[in-house]
């Protein structure tokens, strides 16, 4: 069989995953099975296959089974039973006409092999040779197919596992079969820029196609036309893209002069298809560097190999750095060995970091999920548990809660380990556990939505910590993880770091200090942010948290994001630069909880009769925290000319201009926030009646406003729908600002800034900490 037909592992840790007595039934007898058609197919499109299951030696006994198991990370559509005309129809016969029982169940077999179509033989039997017969998106009756996952992977499994002997003992065939899922054509293009460099300095621009999916595209073909808003050295007139590349990088561009840059990119006949985000060179000492430190490939739970996750990071999504995060009860000896063979060979100064480390993954008791970053490979690993790890040899250095954890790390003096507080299936309870000798930030969003109830836990809690975002991705696509399908809804994040070089050491000391901001992620997410405060009177500034322990201080009249700061006495003054692709729709200010400040770069008489719809939240902190928001919006005595979807970022869910009158939604967030903007003939005629699950209203469209109109559902954590009114259009995707800053004495202030764009996008700084 070729590549796309059938895989056969050859890592020694890949059958980890089987839940098998290993070998207990020779695999050479365990029978054989094909997939057909076999080849190439568009990620995210319809499709029929039949798999063909030919007994072994044993053939199958009375109240055997097989199971044929899809990754946890796949977003493919569910096989169904009920609905021939419907899509996934799918069915099953035995070659012998013995009678099969069909089940499909999500959680049906051992992670990351969890999708599971289970097969059972109820009355008869299968001899050697007896063929079970799985047809998948069976088309017969009218049906589309089956709808593939919407992200690549050259060795897609349908993964088959036998019980022969009905003894409840299930093993994987020793050959699989699968098929490659490749990107589709490009639906839009990506072009980036660095967001702050120096003058003279060489950056590149990068740029991309991505099919509907958020796949780069390697079917991109043309030329394209390069206008820059200033000069720039190098810059050539246009760049041509040959079928089969997946990007085109223009490097050794350099502005000598400080100033804000961005480029246009247009194809053969003029029309935009791309914008850079903005670039500003300045005479700094730390420029930024952008990085997804947290993600997962097919060794654990994610897709592809760690080998393919890097490059992708480096080649295809253009951070800065990356991290590999596999969940630590998955990751072998073997495996752990290898990964730190893969980050050294990566990791390049200059050119692209690849940081080692693994995600501790204790449960929720016992503290919740943590990054754990180290500066060097060779590091040991501290298991929360085997409980996916057959060799036991090393459980005598497992760190079954957070805090045993953290005392590990103090016990043996490794304090260049970091570690990040995060939330995905598992949430990091940082009530239970938390040391900032270790644990420098808490990660906001992420593929899984948007958490900022965790950076709330730390103020109330009065840890110092930093803001971070990353993808924790397990579609393959670390720096540009977008949702896909199913029930995730948010595009991975990104953190902007503030550093002099681009190496192992800067990161690191960056992520230390907490000179770094988060980001919602995608194109957009590539803002430049600055935020400073300046002080009247003689500061210290701690990198360190002075309230954990001996720590030394500098003295200094401005600090930055991040930075720990002792002001005996004097004022404050906050000052917020923002450089944006997309218009800038509010920045917030906050002294910890409090939100002191909403700053729009509009004025109430700017406004028009664009009303912006926007709701967010989650239902609870733990793995079901979806919240469902499908529903549907119409005005009396007035019409909706148009209506802009904000955040429908699963290509599921989606938002139809019913008529003139109405308009409908299905949407779902999960910490994070969605909408619609509508553009109403009449800026203030009529009533406005929103119908969702959990919050309805009617409101007369003239009381909508400036400020916020909020609609409160909030339970354990927020849920909430707003209202408030936009300019017809808004340009402002520039903004400075300086502010005075109480500081009370007696507690800390930690100031920083969230900004939310018009697109949905959005950022946290890290706070700086001001003390009396």
């Amino acid at each position: 069989m070729t590549k796309a037909q059938s895989h056969t592992p050859s890592r020694p840790w890949e059958d980890m995953n089987s839940g098998v007595v290993r070998d207990a039934i020779d695999p050479a007898h365990l029978g054989h099975a094909e997939i057909s058609p076999a080849g190439r197919f568009e990620a995210g499109s319809y499709a029929s296959f039949t798999l063909t299951y030919t007994a072994g030696k044993f053939g199958i006994d009375d109240s055997g089974s097989l199971r044929i198991c899809f990754r946890f990370a796949s977003d493919q559509g569910n096989p169904q039973f009920e609905d021939p005309a419907g899509a996934g129809f799918c069915t099953v016969e035995a070659s012998n006409g013995a009678t099969l029982q069909l089940r499909w169940d999500p959680k049906g077999n051992v992670r990351p092999w969890d999708r599971t179509l289970w097969i059972k033989v109820v009355k008869g039997f299968l001899q050697e040779g007896d063929k079970i017969i799985a047809r998948f998106g069976v088309t017969d009756h009218g049906g589309p197919g089956m709808r593939l996952q919407t992200f690549c992977e050259e060795t897609f499994e349908f993964r088959v596992l036998a019980d022969p002997i009905a003894t409840f003992n299930f093993q994987p065939l020793p050959v699989q079969p699968t098929i490659a899922i490749v990107p589709g054509p490009p639906e839009r293009f990506v072009a980036v820029l660095p967001t702050l460099r120096r003058p003279g300095e060489g950056f590149a621009l990068k740029l991309k196609g991505e099919d509907k999916w958020g796949n780069p595209s390697d079917r991109c073909r043309g030329v394209f036309r390069l206008e820059a808003d200033r000069p720039i050295e190098g810059l050539p007139e246009s760049v041509t893209f040959a079928n089969g590349a997946f990007s085109v990088t223009v490097p050794d561009l350099r502005i000598a002069e400080p100033g804000k840059v961005s480029i246009t990119i247009r194809d053969e006949a003029g029309a935009i298809v791309a914008r850079t985000n903005p670039l500003l060179v300045e005479d700094v000492d730390l420029v930024h560097f952008w990085a997804d430190l947290h993600g997962q490939s097919e060794e654990t739970i994610g897709t592809g190999s760690a080998r393919e996750y890097f490059a992708f990071a480096r080649d295809k999504a253009w951070v800065d750095a990356c991290g590999h995060q596999g969940n630590d009860f998955q990751i072998t000896d073997e495996f752990w060995e290898e990964l730190n063979r893969i980050t050294a060979e990566f990791d390049a100064p200059g050119a692209f970091i690849a940081l080692p480390g693994y995600e501790w993954s204790g449960n929720t008791s016992l503290g919740g999920d943590r990054n754990v970053f180290f500066p060097e490979e060779g590091r040991r690993i501290r298991r929360s548990s085997h409980a996916l790890i057959g060799d036991r040899s090393g459980v005598d250095t497992d760190c079954f809660t957070a805090g045993e954890l953290f005392e590990a790390l103090a016990r043996d003096e490794e304090f260049d380990t970091i570690c990040y507080a995060h939330c995905g299936g598992r949430y990091a309870d940082i009530r239970i556990a938390h040391d900032g000798r270790f644990e420098r930030s808490v990660e906001v969003h992420s593929s899984w939505g948007t958490f900022e109830w965790l950076l709330h836990d730390a103020l109330k809690l009065g840890y110092r910590v930093g803001v971070v975002a990353n993808s924790d991705g397990h579609k393959g696509r670390p720096g540009a993880s977008y949702p896909g399908a199913g029930k995730f809804g948010a595009i991975g994040g990104l953190t902007c770091f503030n550093m002099p070089e681009l190496t192992r050491p800067a990161l690191l000391d960056c992520m230390r200090k907490r000179r770094h901001y988060g980001t919602t992620g995608g194109d957009a997410g590539r803002m430049a942010i600055s935020l400073t405060t300046g002080f009247d009177a003689p500061a210290a500034i701690y990198h360190d948290d002075p309230a954990l322990g001996p720590a030394t201080s500098h003295p200094a009249r401005e600090a930055m994001m991040g930075d720990i700061v002792h002001l005996p006495e004097g004022d404050a003054q906050l000052a917020v630069s923002i450089e944006a692709k997309s218009p800038i729709e509010r920045v917030d200010i906050f002294n910890g909880l409090e939100l002191v400040e909403t700053i729009r770069p509009y004025a109430p008489e700017d406004l028009g009769a664009r009303i912006r719809l926007h709701w967010e939240g989650a239902e609870y902190r733990g793995r079901f925290r979806q919240v469902i928001w499908d529903g549907g919006a119409t005005v009396s005595d007035n019409t909706i000319e148009a209506a802009v979807p904000i955040n429908f970022l699963n290509r599921d869910k989606s938002l139809d201009r019913v008529s003139a009158r109405e308009i409908r939604w299905e949407a779902l967030t999960t910490g994070n926030a969605g909408g619609a903007d509508l553009v109403l003939s009449d800026a203030s005629a009529g009533t406005l009646a929103v119908r969702t699950p959990l919050i309805s209203f009617d409101i007369p469209i003239r009381e909508i406003g400036f400020e916020d109109t909020v609609y409160d559902a909030s339970a354990e954590l927020p849920r909430f729908l707003k209202l408030f009114r936009l300019p017809d259009e808004n340009r402002s995707r520039s903004l400075r600002f300086s502010r005075a800053l109480m500081v009370e004495g007696g507690r800390d202030n930690p100031v920083y800034i969230r900004v939310t764009l018009e697109d949905g996008t959005r950022a946290w700084t890290s706070p700086v900490y001001i003390f009396r």
